[in-house]
């Protein structure tokens, strides 16, 4: 991989972390539309996604900050077992997050051959990319968008855990899973969308840093240089993206997205049967 190849895939991951569109399948999607690199591999889409979670822990560094606080202030034991939490609420969204967590790492582990292999598969992709465009579009009709933050609960939390870990195959996208979800749940388009943000963090840290370390070079190498230089790329343009996308969602429906994801799916599989993507 060249810088150039770099700053485009740097480009693609910091546009589509965060829209409901996939960021692992337009990667893994761009990468085989360059002759001289094909599939830039799990170890360096991982990685590249640390630079768009930097940005979610950046714009949301206060919300975090004051989640960590009270969460701690909760803890029955240790020096701040004597303490309260200013609100509540931020204690419980603190283990929330922790249980969400839970079955992406754990579905992680399970399936990481499959992740590696199997769910890479473009047709798998592309079929993914509709099937939740669907659920997206349906979601964000008839989901009744009542409920805030405050009212988010341990049981939802891991029903988004579960949402969140379907993204393990590309197409279904992290944010979209959630986002879908929180919708049927009845949250607000931005209740579930900052919930999303919130879920990704250790999901998406955890994820790239384990890569890191367990990667044995036999599959996919994108080279140090050009994964340091997406990483930086996705990381300025993740975080302009989060102000556009939070500002969009207060007064605008998910339709665009739906009808993107539909015609991306369509044309995955028209290049597919063109011969000009290689499926796996």
């Amino acid at each position: 991989m060249g810088i150039f190849e770099a700053v485009i895939l740097g480009l693609v991951q910091g546009l589509t972390e965060f829209l409901p569109i996939s960021s692992s399948a337009h990667l893994r999607i761009v990468g085989e539309l360059f002759p001289s690199l094909g599939d830039p591999g799990v170890t360096f889409t991982a990685v590249v996604q640390i630079g768009t979670e930097l940005a979610v822990i950046a714009y949301f560094r206060h919300d975090i900050w004051r989640i960590l606080k009270a969460w701690f202030n909760a803890l029955p034991f240790g020096p701040w077992k004597d303490r309260s939490p200013e609100d509540p609420h931020d204690a419980r969204m603190g283990w929330i997050v922790i249980i969400g967590t839970l079955p992406i790492v754990v579905l992680g582990l399970f399936l990481e051959d499959a992740i590696d292999s199997v769910f890479r598969n473009l047709y798998l992709t592309a079929l993914m990319l509709a099937l939740f465009a669907v659920f997206l579009g349906l979601a964000d009709r008839f989901g009744k968008q009542r409920k805030s933050l405050e009212n988010l609960t341990f049981k939802d939390g891991l029903t988004l855990g579960f949402a969140q870990a379907m993204a393990l195959v590309p197409g279904v996208s992290r944010s979209g899973g959630t986002i879908t979800i929180g919708l049927l749940l009845g949250y607000t388009r931005e209740a579930a969308a900052r919930v999303s943000f919130l879920l990704a963090i250790p999901a998406v840290l955890g994820s790239g840093f384990y890569r890191l370390i367990t990667d044995d070079g036999t599959g996919p190498q994108a080279g140090a240089m050009p994964t340091l230089v997406a990483t930086v790329v996705s990381f300025i343009v993740g975080y302009i993206v989060i102000v556009w996308f939070l500002k969009l969602i207060s007064t605008k429906s998910y339709l665009p997205f739906v009808i993107y994801r539909l015609l991306l799916a369509a044309a995955v599989v028209g290049l597919l049967l063109a011969g000009v993507l290689s499926a796996q």
